[in-house]
């Protein structure tokens, strides 16, 4: 476990594009999750912009090298 975490890292210090993918999706699926929620309206209300983040992050993200 430790092995993928220094891995991971190490490919998010290089801006290698699979971990940062993974931060992206993180990102945009933290942004639904809190969209779907119903206690809390100041999680909903950046929701959006979380959703939002994590999609143009995904974009550029997308032309890192592997």
């Amino acid at each position: 476990m430790t092995n993928f975490i220094r891995e991971f890292v190490a490919g998010l210090v290089r801006l290698r594009r699979g971990p940062w993918e993974m931060v992206a999706s993180i990102l945009i699926a933290l942004g639904v999750i809190m969209l779907m929620q119903p206690v809390a309206l100041g999680i909903y209300t950046y929701s959006f912009i979380v959703t939002l983040v994590g999609t143009v992050m995904f974009i550029i993200v997308s032309h890192f090298p592997e």
